[in-house]
């Protein structure tokens, strides 16, 4: 069992709560669930409680995971209220979505936690360089590809998606622009993505993490922190609303400059501390 301080627990506690609101905007501006801001701060809380190493950006991945469920589906409904978002896409993506993400939730058994921040800083730094130097102007294509290549990039994003600790929103928001969908459709589109990669991977790191019991915090189930869960979900789902309302009141490119700036900040931050 790890001790805390009652000033550092109230630390600890204020820390989460900030996270939470940050979190649930940013999830409803840029249609992700959060993880992207979610795992960076969760790797800070669980460093000043000295969780090891070992296990430590696992915790962050699954508790991230479990929170972005009810943030991912509050930030879906608010850009489907305005018709922003595309169900059918969602309908094709969900099956092959969440194969990836339990592949990915078996390899947190026996993956060292280099391989998590390699994979989580690469693919948000690429994601990042995408929107700031292309924007919308690399397009593949005018629509989208066939119902297979559908599937199979819904496979890679649900496998990377578990691997980082976030709801997919970032990739399948570049994948979708890249065939010529507008950033907001794509944006809203992605958003629900995250329920399925949520529900999926936080069964999965849960049953993950329960051979490293000993190493985690106290109330973690596996590599879930229910006191993770508890304080940051609620904010985060409540302020989820207010991001998905600023998102259709910024341009075009307004929006991808600020998802870009935001992704590199956070790929950046993570590579550094490998």
């Amino acid at each position: 069992m790890l001790s805390v301080p009652a000033g550092e627990l109230m630390a600890l506690v204020l820390a989460i709560t900030v996270g939470g609101v940050v979190t649930g905007i940013i999830a409803g501006l840029f249609g992700i669930g959060g993880g992207a801001v979610l795992v960076p701060v969760l790797f800070e809380i669980f460093r000043l409680v000295d969780v090891p190493d070992a296990v430590r950006f696992q915790l962050c991945v699954g508790t991230s995971l479990a929170i972005i469920v009810p943030t991912a589906w509050r930030s879906y409904r608010s850009h489907r209220i305005v018709g922003a978002a595309m169900p059918e896409v969602v309908r094709l993506w969900t099956v092959p979505v969440v194969v990836g993400v339990a592949l990915g939730a078996a390899l947190a058994v026996v993956a060292p936690s280099a391989l998590f921040k390699i994979v989580f800083g690469c693919t948000a730094g690429l994601t990042a360089l995408k929107m700031l130097i292309l924007g919308n102007r690399f397009v593949i294509a005018p629509t989208l590809p066939g119902p297979w290549p559908m599937r199979a990039g819904a496979f890679v994003i649900g496998l990377l998606s578990s691997l980082m600790g976030v709801g997919g929103g970032a990739m399948a928001t570049m994948m979708l622009t890249f065939y010529g969908t507008p950033i907001h459709a794509a944006v809203a589109t992605s958003a629900g993505l995250g329920v399925p990669i949520a529900v999926t991977g936080t069964l999965g790191y849960m049953l993950a993490g329960l051979p490293h019991m000993g190493e985690l915090p106290p109330l973690s189930v596996g590599y879930v922190s229910l006191v993770g869960f508890v304080l940051m979900a609620p904010i985060s789902t409540f302020t989820a609303k207010f991001g998905a309302v600023i998102a259709h009141r910024l341009s075009r490119r307004t929006l991808e400059l600020a998802f870009g700036l935001f992704l590199l900040g956070t790929a950046t931050r993570i590579l550094f501390s490998i």
